[in-house]
């Protein structure tokens, strides 16, 4: 049986010992390469822009983007020379140029994505891909999505340099109880919290007698849709006593009216850049069965004010200032959550990791006319030394007239029901005619060549063969122009995107005699991961 696991957002946990992946991988010499050795000499200073664009452009080391998917990273691989995708589930069915996507074997039921990436280092043909592609006895550097201290562990045996801090400070920093702590010492304001352990409902009530009836929990780690809490009473509370008895502890939040917001951002040695304040699509039925699951963004400058834009940037600022004083460096995002009722602005939670939306930030017009925000992640591993002004950055990045209008959708399934995929769309620029069907337009593999709101990037993640299970990621898609209505709704232009692009997968009943069998199989990688 086919299984794929859910496959948008990225959910923090041990991941269990990897099973072996075919055959033992062995190390052997890397293969000579052809390439010239540069002259040895002092390293040279990239001075601005333009030089780390040539930088990369000239880069010699292989680089890789270790994951599930490619889709955090889209688009990169033409910023950076020597820039590969290791994936599990190869969304362009061999199209892709610089996609490398090895046969299945068999393995442990995934548990988490560090479970993924660790089967993908073990796995005999990307060992060998990796070694063929040495250059002057270097094996390169990886990235990723989420590690753990196995990842690490096997990136060291491969000779791969982990670009990223590390993971135990990673997982420190990825901790909501943690975030709210670093936030306080930042003097970055928080909904009205406590945190508290909570083992039953009077304890909850206790502990939060200040924050009034209606309750917003959340546990240390994991995806907000599935680890966000809403209580206003006790039969709230008996659906997810489990839960949140078993945390050590929880954050007990005042619930307030408000809108979600995003941003990305790199801590590197010379500051920390900013990028876009992004909305949040979040809940809408018709993309996720998930009650505050995360289901899209959108990047649009009139939908801030020019004030609450400064205030993420300044409060941007300030969390990678204190993130650097913990020797963290590289890219993060911040969740905000934006009280309708006041106006202000507060810290939701940090994702220390590229994430489900930096497809949209490294995408966008800005980021062409520099360099993708991912660039100077890179640059603090890439052993050169450099200057920048982040704050001319900053700057030119915040203008409106910098930022253009894009928005994607997370398309999941979101019935309670398992069927069998029988036929998918493909990954590429569709096209919506005037009676509102969808049909594919021309292969591509991001979205640079959509040309207007009447087309769309679609970036195939469920296909023949998979299972439909509820939660299940059947993709992702990404159009110019705004998703939502000014009331933070779904427009109309939105809901025919997702009837178009789900008007192409056919599916079949599971015969009900397996289905108490293949349902529980599915449901074994319903985690997220991108």
């Amino acid at each position: 049986m086919s299984q794929r696991p859910s496959t948008v957002g990225a959910k923090q946990g041990k991941a269990k010992p990897p099973a072996s992946a075919g055959a033992p991988a062995t190390t052997k010499e890397p293969a000579k390469t052809g390439l010239k050795r540069r002259s040895a000499g002092p390293k040279p200073v990239l001075r601005g822009i333009s030089d780390i664009r040539r930088f990369f452009f000239r880069n010699e080391v292989p680089i890789y983007f270790i994951s599930a998917t490619n889709f955090n990273l889209l688009g990169i691989d033409e910023w950076v020379r020597n820039f590969k995708y290791i994936n599990y589930i190869d969304c362009f069915d061999g199209a892709h140029p610089n996609l490398f996507s090895p046969a299945e074997v068999p393995h442990h039921p995934f548990t988490c994505i560090e479970d993924i990436n660790n089967y993908l280092l073990e796995h005999k043909e990307v060992v060998d891909f990796i070694q063929d592609r040495s250059v002057h006895g270097v094996v390169g550097k990886a990235v990723f999505l989420m590690f753990d201290e196995q990842t690490e562990k096997l990136c060291r045996q491969l000779g791969l340099e982990v670009c990223f801090p590390p993971a135990s400070l990673r997982s420190k920093i990825d901790d909501k109880i943690s975030a709210t702590r670093i936030a306080d010492k930042a003097g970055i304001a928080s909904v009205p919290n406590v945190l508290a352990k909570v083992g039953s409902y009077a304890k909850l009530r206790t502990a939060s007698r200040a924050l009034g009836e209606d309750l917003v929990v959340q546990t240390a780690f994991g995806d907000s849709g599935h680890t966000t809490f809403f209580i206003s009473n006790e039969q709230d509370w008996q659906k997810h006593a489990k839960e949140i008895i078993e945390a050590p502890k929880v954050k007990i939040m005042k619930r307030i009216q408000c809108r979600g917001a995003a941003l990305e951002a790199c801590v590197t040695r010379h500051g920390t850049i900013v990028g876009p304040l992004m909305t949040e699509l979040v809940g809408f039925k018709e993309l996720t069965p998930y009650r505050g699951g995360w289901c899209g963004n959108e990047v649009a400058s009139e939908v801030f004010s020019s004030d609450v834009r400064e205030k993420a940037k300044q409060i941007t600022i300030a969390f990678g200032q204190q993130l650097k004083k913990m020797g963290y460096r590289g890219y993060f995002e911040l969740d905000f959550l934006r009280d309708l009722d006041t106006d202000e602005l507060y810290l939701g939670e940090v994702n220390p990791r590229v994430t489900g939306a930096s497809a949209m930030t490294n995408l966008a017009s800005f980021a062409h006319a520099d360099a993708p925000l991912f660039l100077f992640h890179l640059l603090e591993w890439a052993g050169v030394n450099y200057e920048l002004d982040t704050d001319e950055i900053n700057t030119r990045w915040a203008d409106p007239e910098n930022i253009d209008g894009w928005g994607q959708l997370v398309l999941k399934h979101t019935q309670d029901s398992v069927s069998l995929v029988t036929d998918a769309p493909r990954s590429g620029v569709w096209q919506m005619e005037s009676d509102g069907r969808v049909v594919f337009h021309h292969v591509q593999t991001h979205r640079r060549t959509v040309a207007n709101e009447s087309r769309a990037f679609f970036l195939r993640i469920t296909k023949p063969g998979d299972y439909f299970y509820e939660g299940a990621d059947l993709g992702i898609l990404i159009t110019p122009g705004r998703l939502m209505t000014d009331d933070f709704q779904l427009n109309d232009r939105a809901k025919a995107w997702i009837k178009g692009i789900r008007a192409h997968y056919k599916t079949r009943p599971v015969d009900p005699a397996k289905a108490a069998v293949e349902a529980p199989a599915v449901e074994v990688g319903n985690f997220k991961i991108m």
